[in-house]
């Protein structure tokens, strides 16, 4: 079965000459096979397609992409966007009394999957006719579009991101008032875990991108409902916030709910999952849910880039974690050095002892949110002045990435024309521009990228300036669990080859780990103060971190992943009492922990 799949936003047909008709075979025997629509765009008929790849090759803007699929796939259609549009097959299976996590590349679906199972989205099943009990005749997703349609299942869900604008009523409200018009007494509990009870008088506008997150996560999971479908539950939390999360989603559904949730922190997906569900394909053409495995080999398998069941390969080459923690040493020659710093914002005031930072190294800033890590970073860059103690890179080449990306109305080609001398040399097509997609976006109109896209975007601008120190704050935003390792693996090559060194402030523990040499842990109370430690070897700053969490970690035999111990084990009770809340070595999985 061939599918083919035209990037409208790419598709420009007015000035491109339109060689996919011109030079298409078929069309040139005289069967209408691929022609301009009334809209502008290319229209391609999959059933004469006989998938030469012609017009890929030809569209000089890459809008066009011609997929072979197996025949049996077309009885797996539960959607299709349009006449060429992208394509989902499959949908992850909803477990009762159990959490199933959805890992996958972004663009592959899969939001639109948990769109369909909450009801608001109708799968039209590609116009192939038919229902939805139909195509899911003998599994449990049947049973479970029968009882939604019937009004059996209530459901709950948690969008990616709360997206209204400034000036929409909604966010004129304050906490209190939000939690008022719920009049739930769990939805009152939950916001006091989650210490939002000390942003009663806060308008919902003013929130932080973590507070607006764990206000929507709590009215989710304050609803009597039997499903919960939960997008994105960490983005904008920090690590003690994640976990909380994490916890929370699990005490829900432990009640005898489901619960499905989109995840791209490992670290969360394994601690919070008891099976998980590939959904993989090629972003933006098609995507495929996996059936459901137990968590820790969905998860290896994913980093395998094989799923056995589906005889399917996901990527060429595994993914493993064998260095996490490591670090190496660090023998160039000193870049800069600081001494103690202060600096006082408002109320909050942030303090660091002194440090030294190496040329090919990487040093990670972690600690809670509000404690100062994006100060530190801008202190560093020169952006803030501290009130005691000298800017330490004065003098230096400095390439900053800050947190917040505006995005501006131009196309992608002609903002990285910012680096075009960077653009001109092997190391950093090879290193950053293509493993980073960035020849994919470059006829996109940067206003019209996605968060992912946009965040990529930043990061090879950053990179592609000639500086000599790096400053990238939270680099994983957005980004899906192979994007977050290769733009770890970007930053790592970059300060190995320009001789520089790079910081990384970011709340992906497994990204900080597997990326850096040192590490600055931060200390204190968030809002009101903060104390960046000198930075320490990667291993002794984990373990302080998660000694301060109340959290272990282990390794997996086979990919050398960290994992969450399970609170109260074997492991986690003799972890913390050898002070080794990081297991470095790497032994065969314990009973119970999997």
């Amino acid at each position: 079965m061939r599918l083919a799949v035209v990037d409208d936003e790419l598709c420009n047909s007015k000035i491109c000459g339109i060689p996919c008709v011109t030079f298409c075979p078929v069309n040139r025997i005289g069967t209408k096979t691929v022609w301009i629509a009334e809209n502008g765009k290319s229209r391609i008929n999959e059933q004469t397609c006989i998938g030469c790849g012609i017009c890929v090759h030809k569209c000089p803007f890459g809008a066009i992409s011609i997929i072979n699929v197996a025949d049996y796939w077309g009885k797996k259609l539960v959607h299709r966007y349009g006449e060429n549009g992208f394509a989902l097959y499959g949908l992850p299976e909803v477990k009762r009394g159990f959490v199933t996590g959805i890992i996958g590349r972004n663009g592959a679906g899969k939001s639109t999957s948990l769109k369909i199972l909450a009801g608001e989205l109708q799968p039209n099943l590609g116009g192939n006719g038919g229902s939805l009990l139909d195509l899911f005749k003998g599994s449990e997703l049947r049973q479970y579009f029968s009882d939604l349609g019937s009004g059996k299942l209530k459901i709950s869900v948690k969008p990616q991101i709360l997206t209204l604008e400034e000036d929409d009523p909604y966010m004129q409200k304050t906490v209190n008032e939000v939690i008022s018009s719920y009049n739930d007494e769990r939805l009152r509990s939950l916001t006091k875990e989650f210490a939002l009870d000390l942003l009663g008088e806060r308008r919902l506008g003013q929130l932080s991108g973590g507070e607006l997150q764990l206000l929507t996560l709590a009215i989710a999971l304050s609803k009597d409902a039997d499903v919960y479908l939960i997008d994105e539950p960490s983005s904008y939390l920090d690590v003690f916030q994640r976990m909380e999360a994490a916890k929370k989603i699990r005490e829900t559904v432990g009640r005898g709910k489901s619960g499905v949730v989109i995840e791209h922190d490992l670290i969360v997906l394994d601690y919070l999952s008891d099976y998980v569900s590939v959904v993989y394909g090629s972003p933006g053409v098609f995507g495929m849910a996996s059936r459901s495995y137990g968590t820790r080999n969905g998860i290896n398998n994913f980093l395998r880039g094989f799923l056995p069941d589906e005889n399917t390969r996901l990527r060429e080459g595994a993914i493993d974690f064998f260095d996490v923690g490591m670090g190496k040493e660090e023998v160039g020659r000193v870049i800069f050095s600081w001494e103690k710093l202060r600096k006082r914002l408002g109320d909050f005031e942030l303090t660091s002892d002194g440090g030294e930072a190496k040329e090919g190294s990487v040093t990670a800033l972690l600690g809670r949110n509000g404690i100062g890590k994006t100060t530190l970073v801008k202190m560093l860059a020169g952006i803030v002045e501290p009130d005691e103690g000298a800017v330490p890179t004065a003098g230096l080449r400095v390439s900053y990435k800050p947190q917040m990306l505006r995005p501006v109305d131009m196309l992608v080609s002609d903002v990285m024309e910012a680096v075009k001398d960077s653009l001109a040399k092997d190391y950093y097509k090879t290193e950053v521009f293509e493993p980073l997609g960035i020849d994919k976006l470059w006829n996109r109109n940067a206003k019209s990228l996605s968060g992912g896209e946009l965040q990529k975007v930043a990061v090879a601008l950053c990179l592609g300036r000639d500086a000599e120190v790096y400053l990238l704050d939270e680099p994983s935003a957005f980004l899906d669990v192979e994007e977050r390792l290769r733009v770890g693996k970007a930053i790592r090559r970059v300060m190995a080859i320009r001789r520089s060194t790079g910081f990384i402030v970011d709340h992906d523990l497994l990204l900080l780990t597997s990326t850096s040499d040192s590490m600055i842990v931060f200390e204190g109370e968030s809002g009101k103060r903060g104390h960046a430690r000198k930075p320490v070897k990667v291993l002794d700053g984990v373990n302080h971190f998660l000694k301060e969490v109340g959290i272990t970690m282990r390794r997996d035999p086979e990919t050398g992943r960290p994992r969450v111990n399970k609170e109260g084990s074997i492991l986690d009770r003799q972890q913390k009492e050898s002070g080794a809340y990081f297991m470095i070595s790497v032994g065969a999985e314990v009973e119970g922990q999997s």
